[in-house]
């Protein structure tokens, strides 16, 4: 008799946008269920266009991604407020 698996859940990512400070980066994993990833993206930045950059992103349940992105954000106001 083969064992049942369950299917593999999907994943979602939120972008760390740059100037995130190391100790969010840090502190999110924690305390939340989500892993620190790179991900190649396509940015455009002035003349240049399509160039791929490896960015950070936090990967979790989409819940709890949803989650994550309010807190950041958050406390990404809460520091540049100080």
């Amino acid at each position: 008799m083969a064992e049942e698996t369950a299917p593999e859940e999907q994943l979602y990512d939120v972008l760390i946008p740059p100037g995130v400070p190391r100790k969010l980066i840090i502190e999110i994993p924690k305390k939340f269920k989500v892993k620190v990833v790179e991900r190649k993206e396509k940015i455009k930045i002035a003349n240049i266009e399509g160039e791929e950059r490896e960015l950070l992103a936090f990967r979790g349940k989409l819940d709890v991604i949803k989650e994550v992105e309010k807190y950041m954000l958050s406390e990404l106001k809460a520091f540049i407020g100080e």
